[in-house]
């Protein structure tokens, strides 16, 4: 029972991962919360059941398609809300963000309505014995993609050229661009990357739940919660606390109730940040002015 709680847990944490990642990313490079980001997944995820069901693609190629789709809503959300704003306060940088999500949930309500839809099953719902554990095919497939995408990160970060100037405008945007380092490009493409993210939760998180336009309003609380915890600045910082809340709210829903799942997620933050403001690998020094 323990272990598979914790399996369970570790699979849920890892689609909080994702989202807190895609939190950290664009919040490093623009000092924006992204209120939209999960109308970005629930978006993918609504593109991917039409192309899986209407079309009859196959699962990898819906991806690629989903993922370029949510990529360039990612972008064109920078170019034309937050690029005109760019230099405006952090209150309306969030506002704008808040607006995108209600646009994205209008317009998913109005195109393909507010009822749940069932997404199709691509795994073998058959489970699986580890160690005398049980666990579904789902929860192994999101945490191998978890990592996968995980490994292309840090190679992306530490290895490329472009994530080495994400990492540059992260640190002082101002010297980066007195260095030659193109600003505007490496912002837009931060909310690429968070459209990227974004279309790999959607998929991953669909065949679990269900499709609707408030599908990831509850993993967008979570991810948001996992950030926070890490403090806001670190990936994984975000991943860690992401995986702790997973296995932590999934042991407090086996063991207490269900009712306390959320409720745990939201307690952990409360005491992290009350010994810790800065978060579990927050800087103390840092803070916005």
């Amino acid at each position: 029972m323990l272990g598979q709680q914790i399996m369970s847990g570790l699979a849920t944490g890892s689609l909080y991962a994702l989202t807190a990642v895609a939190v950290v990313v664009v919040f490093r490079n623009t000092r924006t919360i992204n209120l939209a980001q999960g109308d970005f997944s629930m978006m993918g995820a609504f593109i991917a059941i039409i192309l899986l069901k209407t079309y009859g693609l196959n699962y990898y190629a819906t991806i690629v398609l989903c993922v370029l789709a949510i990529m360039a809503l990612g972008v064109l959300t920078e170019r034309l809300v937050m690029r005109p704003i760019a230099d405006s306060d952090w209150l309306t940088l969030f506002t704008a963000t808040l607006g995108v999500y209600y646009i994205l949930h209008g317009v998913a309500g109005w195109i393909w309505g507010r009822d749940t839809k069932a997404f199709p099953v691509t795994f073998d719902p058959t489970p699986v014995h580890i160690f005398g554990t049980v666990v579904s095919h789902g929860h192994l497939i999101n945490m191998g993609w978890a990592a996968a995408i995980g490994v292309v990160l840090y190679v992306f970060f530490k290895y490329t050229k472009q994530g080495i100037a994400m990492r540059a405008v992260t640190d002082d945007p101002e010297t980066a661009k007195l260095m030659g380092i193109p600003v505007r490009f490496i912002v837009t493409l931060t909310w690429a990357m968070a459209g990227f993210l974004a279309a790999f939760i959607g998929i991953l998180i669909a065949p679990i739940i269900y499709v609707a336009p408030e599908m990831m309003d509850e993993v967008l609380i979570k991810g948001y919660v996992a950030a926070v915890f890490g403090g806001l600045y670190s990936i994984p910082g975000a991943i860690i606390g992401a995986l702790m809340i997973g296995v932590a709210e999934n042991l407090a829903g086996g063991y207490l109730g269900s009712h306390y799942k959320t409720a745990t997620a939201f307690a952990m933050i409360v005491v992290l940040l009350t010994f810790r403001p800065q978060g579990l690998f927050g800087i103390q020094k840092r803070r916005e002015i």
